[in-house]
């Protein structure tokens, strides 16, 4: 029924702050809902409290438990930039639909701290500016060009040419694209928190709990479950990150590893503004700190799955982020406190897939979400939630799997 994978392993650094406790049940006999969500990390707790927030009835459940997951796994480089620039995007699928994807991740980024503001959820939650350094995918030139399409999307970016980049962020490279508003956060706090709101409007949690099978008919969705109890729904939501149902097309997917990193907390060594900071480069390469001053590093992406392999390469890719960071930063301790691999789904063009599984109307599915997780977290509740309440969201072909 699942293409199991060991979404992490080693320690993320969030473990060394506490988030609120999420209480789930035994699932013991058959129950009912409008909707059943499969999932209970970042992607499956956004989508349930938008659906309570309409009144909807929600069962959630999870294999393992309540951000037991791929969510402690994220850097949380909350922003509104894409894995692929603007100027390779639009090749592939249109000027038009490329600027509309960017847009609505700009929008996705204010509606995400309008949310978790109203909500009043406690999760380190600021705002924090953006530099994307020139590199080895776009060199100073093409950074140029990079910024000058952003702008005439509409959205707000400066480009720094190397004096101004060094004078005011102590960083000694080719160039930058700056851009302001993004988000810093706790995954684990907000994850909880949504979690915790939907459960006060009714939502039942229930784990561990896994479904085995998914049956769809003309009128509604039966799940059966390891415990024996079955899940009947008018819809069904697969949030479950990178470990994929086989009722959810894989061909249009595919696994990358990653590796991360956390320093000690060193506030004082930290670059002016706490800008959030990644390469216009392959291998991948991104930092943030941390509200206490620690410092995370990530990246040296991998294409393959293999759990084995994966974790057998945390020494060294650990290795690798932190010269790679002291290169940038000399003055930091850039000794890994806390070091983690992870898995997570990505796409050819970078978007996402949201929406209805083909053949399947009453199931929709959440994936390849590639460096843009909590982004595009956002962006999954709002469509499904329109969907489900029988409206359609305006971008919903951005990402829909027959686009």
């Amino acid at each position: 029924m699942r293409r199991k994978l060991d979404l992490r392993t080693g320690r993320p650094v969030w473990f060394a702050y506490r988030a609120p406790s999420v209480s789930a049940g035994k699932l013991t006999r058959d129950v009912k809902a409008d909707v059943a969500v499969v999932g209970m990390g970042i992607s499956g707790a956004m989508i349930a409290e938008a659906l309570t927030a309409q009144g909807m009835s929600v069962v959630c459940i999870d294999r393992r438990g309540p951000m037991k997951g791929s969510t402690s796994a994220t850097t949380a480089l909350v922003q509104f930039e894409v894995d692929q620039p603007l100027t390779k995007l639009s090749p592939m699928i249109g000027r038009t639909n490329a600027e509309r994807a960017w847009r609505r991740s700009r929008l996705a980024i204010e509606s995400l701290f309008a949310r978790i503001t109203e909500l009043d959820i406690s999760c380190g939650l600021h705002r924090r500016a953006s530099l994307y350094l020139a590199g080895n995918v776009l060199g100073p030139g093409d950074l140029a060009e990079e910024a000058a399409a952003r702008r005439q999307a509409g959205l707000s970016v400066f480009h720094l040419t190397p004096k101004p980049l060094a004078e005011r962020f102590g960083i000694e490279r080719d160039g930058a694209i700056l851009s302001h508003g993004n988000l810093t956060l706790d995954p684990r706090q907000l994850t909880a928190g949504l979690l915790l709101k939907a459960a006060q409007r009714g939502a039942k949690l229930f784990a561990p709990v896994e479904a085995v099978k998914i049956e769809t008919g003309r009128d509604g969705v039966t799940i059966a479950t390891d415990s024996g109890a079955t899940i009947s729904a008018a819809h069904v939501v697969l949030a479950t990150g990178y470990e994929l149902l086989d009722i959810a097309p894989a061909a249009k997917h595919r696994i990358i590893s990653t590796w991360a990193m956390a320093t000690r907390s060193q506030p004082k060594k930290l670059w002016p503004e706490e800008a959030f900071i990644w390469e216009a480069s392959d291998p991948y390469l991104y930092m943030r700190a941390t509200r206490d001053g620690r410092v995370i590093c990530g990246g040296e992406d991998e294409d393959f799955s293999d759990e084995e392999q994966r974790d057998a390469l945390i020494a060294a890719k650990v290795s690798r982020l932190s010269e790679k960071l002291g290169r940038l930063f000399p003055k930091l301790d850039t000794t890994a406190e806390f070091a983690w691999a992870g898995s997570f789904g990505t796409t050819s063009t970078g978007l996402p897939y949201i929406g209805a599984v083909p053949r399947h109307p009453r199931v929709h599915a959440v994936m390849g979400y590639g460096g843009n997780g909590i982004t595009y977290s956002q962006i999954a509740s709002e469509i499904i939630a329109s969907a489900l309440a029988g409206r359609t969201d305006a971008d919903a072909d951005l990402y829909a799997f027959k686009r």
